[in-house]
């Protein structure tokens, strides 16, 4: 916890006073240097407390302990009750919790009188002598100056903090995780209580369990929010205090219960309740919250033919919950998005949690499933460039279904299910919506391109005049279903040539041209003959 809490509390008298300029000097030091201060306040007044705080800074030029024959400066003569009037006057500063005295030196004093000095060694207040050359209203000046300091930085420790606790949720152990979070920055000791009265996770060295059996029997049988207390003398545990974890009904689903040796600054307190509000979330999440998915999925599950059989009452059940899952309504459409990973990008280390709720975010549903290739998920979002181009940031690519039925969503699935293999050989994202459903439309210019130099390969490294002479008579031989007299009608060749020009053609690719699928192949690839290098030019022109 190495500056953690350090970070979060406000200033104290130690930094105060190292801030304060070489003409101002501690005369006793009560050993307070690490309490918050308050505020810098001069008073003459022969009591002033009605009128403090506590933790505040008195600043006096000593005119409380003039009158009755007292004589001026540190050999002053005690016969007239200065000394206990010095007495009285530090003993109601420090029962009103006044951090430290600070003397002025002139117009009354040239030292700090001896019996001021003794009654603040006696009853254990720092005294600072203040140079006549230093004005009060610079030492107000200057704890402004730290104060506003330490108020920025305490807000940049919050904001750190925050994004802390949040990186902690999104772990694939998130009680646990945040526990950690809390007591590296506050100094405190953690355990998170299930509705049982099981601990379910723990931070710090907190007391045993069966000590806090009194203070949890109060956290599970109360209700409304609020904080009970306790105290202790366990070490580091003089203040244990416990916080309710609450349904949005005020059922109480757990507790956390913090101890600490000291009570929590305002920035300590205000960590501790963002935890709280986190783990409720939580706790919410996983007990009574977020069920239309698992009250969908055990329906289909026990009753599958319910979807194709069902009654209407039923059907709109199901409707609903899907409605519930992805944040819709009944009536309105839902679409499968698949998503890969692309090659280039590198792989996750967060875990699995932190992935599924990225993906719940991203797409408003709770419909999502985590897959060998990446992922699934069912949303009413129509999913827009914008959102495809955020996703693609992340290193992912999309198959963006069309809009779907309930009773439609199996064969929604299995139409986006058909386009992964077109975005991993591509690199780019697809939807469903616009690809023309034809061999080649789903197959795509490039994974098409890399087809056909594959097949044509043989044929495309001949030199170039016989290359596309062969080219041009085994696309017109395959149009022509390989009708030996039409390809040779529409060439003008020979049928004799146009066969020894097909065997030769097939000799040289390989293969047997007498087999249906050889020449649908053949034919597939030649549909992608203008994407490959050296073939866009004159032959491509007369096709």
């Amino acid at each position: 916890m190495d500056g953690g809490p350090d970070q979060l509390d406000a200033v104290t008298l130690g930094q105060f006073l190292d801030a304060l300029p070489a003409a101002v000097s501690v005369v006793h030091d009560a050993g307070n240097r690490h309490v918050p201060l308050r505020w810098v306040e001069p008073s003459e007044l022969e009591d002033p407390t009605p009128y403090l705080l506590d933790g505040e800074f008195v600043l006096t030029a000593g005119l409380p302990f003039r009158g009755g024959g007292t004589g001026e400066g540190t050999e002053g003569a005690d016969t007239s009750g200065a000394g206990f009037r010095a007495g009285e006057y530090v003993r109601r500063l420090v029962d009103a919790g006044v951090a430290a005295l600070g003397f002025g030196l002139q117009p009354y004093y040239d030292a700090v009188p001896h019996h001021v000095l003794a009654a603040c060694r006696q009853q254990g207040l720092t005294l600072v002598e203040v140079s006549a050359s230093v004005p009060f209203a610079a030492l107000g000046l200057e704890f402004s100056k730290l104060l506003e300091s330490g108020n920025a930085q305490v807000f940049r420790q919050l904001a750190e903090t925050n994004r802390h606790l949040m990186r902690a949720v999104l772990s694939a152990r998130p009680e646990h995780e945040l526990l950690a979070a809390l007591t590296q920055r506050v100094p405190v000791w953690a355990v998170l209580f299930g509705a049982d009265g099981r601990v379910r996770a723990r931070a710090g060295a907190a007391v045993e369990p069966s000590q806090l059996q009194p203070l949890l029997k109060k956290l599970l049988t109360g209700s409304g929010p609020r904080v009970e207390t306790e105290t202790s003398d366990a070490p580091g545990s003089a203040l244990v205090f416990g916080h309710p974890l609450r349904s949005s009904k005020d059922a109480t689903l757990g507790s956390l219960v913090l101890g600490a040796e000291k009570p929590l600054t305002p920035a300590q307190n205000s960590v501790v309740s963002s935890v709280v509000g986190l783990l409720e979330l939580l706790v919410r999440q996983r007990t009574s919250g977020s069920l239309a998915p698992s009250q969908l999925a055990t329906a289909l599950l026990l009753h599958p033919e319910t979807l194709a059989g069902g009654n209407t009452r039923q059907l709109n059940g199901l409707k609903d919950l899907l409605a519930q899952s992805v944040a819709g309504t009944r009536s309105g459409q839902v679409r499968v998005v698949q998503g890969i990973r692309a090659a280039e990008a590198p792989a996750a280390d967060d875990g699995p949690v932190r992935e599924l709720l990225q993906w719940r975010r991203l797409f408003d549903s709770k419909m999502v499933e985590l897959t060998d290739y990446g992922f699934t998920a069912v949303t009413r979002l129509k999913v827009d460039d914008q959102l495809v181009a955020e996703v693609e940031q992340l290193g992912w690519r999309l198959v963006v279904g069309e809009p779907a039925e309930l009773s439609g969503l199996e064969a929604a699935y299995r139409r986006a299910s058909s386009l992964r293999p077109r975005v991993i050989a591509t690199g780019k994202s697809a939807r469903v919506e616009e690809v023309t459903w034809s061999v080649t439309g789903l197959l795509g210019r490039e994974a098409g391109g890399l087809l056909a130099a594959r097949l044509l390969a043989p044929v495309l490294e001949l030199e170039p005049e016989r290359r596309d002479a062969q080219l041009r008579i085994l696309r017109q031989w395959l149009a022509a279903n390989g009708s030996w007299d039409a390809t040779a009608k529409e060439l003008g060749m020979h049928r004799n040539s146009v066969r020894r020009q097909i065997n030769a053609i097939a000799e040289l690719l390989d293969m047997d041209l007498g087999q249906a699928q050889s020449r649908a192949e053949l034919w597939i690839a030649l549909q992608y003959e203008d994407v490959l290098p050296g073939l866009n030019g004159q032959e491509s022109q007369e096709r």
